[in-house]
């Protein structure tokens, strides 16, 4: 098939969740003999070759500004494409749902990755919200194909608009890495770090996580992997810590990010909205123990093959931080069976398998 990927920022990934998404999957599609272009945006991408991993790259302008980026460039990835051949178009967010008409209006099958509900979000005004939620409505009927990748998502498409979706969640990894030259130039020993991953936003509580370690009882450090491009502000307020052993190290992607992820105490997943995180999912799948928010997405993916916090009480990461900082015997036994779930349930292969087979099937 000729498969176009947008929606996204695009690859090599370098900012979030559906680049990573899409950095395992878009090559495991090409070696299976797929033709796949991944668009990519010009504020965020620079890579110069025509091909990565297989994958072809196409790198089109946008607009940059936090409620336009990602509309614009979706809006004009499908113009530039509105002629090329595709056998099916991917479009990843909900917000593009609307856009999926113009690949629909020269008889291209699109499927539509909603993500989670966005308008959840604290970061978006009212009109921000409401252009979420009407997104939401028109991508009951614009795409060919709907594809939650949360368990809640499916339900709550099914049972608000009576709208079927594909449930697919994302892959995890299953092998961490022995390299450390990231935590040579951070300054980390493993083991003696926990790390917390996210974009810096209030609803993914990184203050809340901050704030709880500077209240616990250890020499070990805390890592907070991540950075926002419109929360200067709140990023500013998170580093405005007193506490020496809290480090922030902006954005890590690639090799640096694994051994983040491999040498790890434990992980913190703190999110409160969205589907499926990956980065919850990297965590488990390089053996974390892992402490999560006390959220129905989170209960999907980590099962009883982690612990949890809850927001609703204040003093709770807290406790739950120090109880497994004081308890190695219990964070080794966290580690090993999250492992077996990663195995079970969410490997890429497995996620590429599906995702090919839905679109052979719209695109006939």
């Amino acid at each position: 098939m000729k498969i176009a990927i947008m929606g996204i920022r695009g690859i090599p990934a370098n900012y979030g969740g559906f680049e990573t998404f899409i950095e395992q999957m878009a090559p495991r599609l090409a070696e299976r003999g797929h033709e796949v272009t991944v668009y990519g945006r010009s504020n965020i991408i620079d890579y110069r070759e025509p091909f990565y991993k297989g994958v072809r790259i196409r790198i089109l302008p946008t607009i940059s500004h936090k409620y336009l980026d990602t509309v614009a460039h979706t809006l004009i990835c499908t113009l530039y494409s509105f002629f090329i051949p595709y056998d099916v178009v991917f479009i990843c967010n909900s917000a593009n749902a609307a856009f999926c008409i113009v690949p629909r209006l020269t008889g291209k099958p699109v499927v539509l990755n909603v993500d989670g509900l966005e308008w959840k979000r604290q970061k978006w005004n009212r009109a921000g919200k409401a252009f979420y939620r009407i997104s939401e409505y028109l991508a009951t009927f614009t795409p060919t194909a709907v594809v939650s990748d949360a368990r809640e998502v499916q339900s709550y498409y099914l049972e608000r608009f009576q709208k079927e979706s594909t449930y697919i969640p994302y892959g995890a990894p299953e092998t961490p890495v022995k390299s450390r030259e990231t935590l040579d130039r951070f300054g980390l020993e493993e083991r003696e770090y926990v790390l917390y991953v996210s974009r810096m936003e209030p609803e993914n509580n990184a203050h809340r996580v901050v704030e709880a370690f500077e209240k616990v009882k250890t020499s070990k450090k805390l890592v907070m992997v991540g950075d926002a491009p419109y929360a200067s502000d709140y990023i500013a307020g998170l580093r405005a810590t007193q506490d020496p052993r809290i480090i922030f190290t902006g954005y890590v992607f690639g090799q640096g990010y694994r051994e983040l992820q491999s040498h790890a105490y434990c992980y913190v997943q703190a999110t409160e909205v969205g589907g499926t995180h990956p980065a919850l999912l990297e965590g488990m799948g390089y053996g974390n123990c892992v402490l999560a928010n006390d959220v129905p997405e989170h209960h999907e993916v980590l099962g009883k093959a982690g612990c949890y916090f809850t927001t609703r009480e204040g003093d709770s990461l807290r406790g739950q931080l120090q109880y497994l900082l004081d308890h190695p015997l219990e964070v080794a036994r966290y580690r090993q069976i999250v492992r077996e779930r990663v195995h079970d349930r969410y490997s890429w292969d497995k996620v590429t398998s599906d995702y090919e087979a839905l679109f052979k099937k719209v695109a006939g």
